[in-house]
């Protein structure tokens, strides 16, 4: 397995880290809200509101991340440690990103996110 296939594995995992840190970071999250977890999410305010959202935008990028890599591996444009090197930079990315929502930095977010999704590009254009 390559670095880059690792940081795919990683993506994946990331949305779970948000959702346990708002989930379970307030002391209120027990047997009843686990009946209706989705409901109880939706209730959540502040940061936490904010760590239930990066869950979110995690999922939803995860998957352009993961076919990027997987492109970029069978196009064969580009060396491994270049691919490698894209995929950790944009896990890193990620990890600033949700701590930027986290905490609220709306504008920095935003260019993170840009970021991130440059780097998937970024894996589209050095395997052509």
């Amino acid at each position: 397995m390559t670095v880059a296939f690792w940081c795919v594995l990683i993506a994946i995992i990331l949305p779970y880290a948000c959702v346990a840190i708002a989930k379970f970071s307030g002391g209120d999250y027990g047997p009843s809200a686990n009946h209706a977890p989705r409901e109880f999410l939706a209730g959540l305010s502040g940061w936490r509101q904010r760590a239930h959202h990066a869950q979110l935008n995690s999922f939803e990028i995860a998957p352009a991340f993961a076919a990027a890599v997987i492109i970029a591996h069978l196009a064969g444009g580009a060396s491994q440690a270049l691919i490698d090197s894209l995929a950790v930079a944009f896990i890193i990315s990620r990890l600033f990103y949700i701590g930027c929502y986290i905490a609220d930095w709306a504008p920095v977010r935003s260019v993170v996110w840009f970021m991130g999704v440059g780097l998937i590009v970024a894996m589209f254009v050095v395997a052509a």
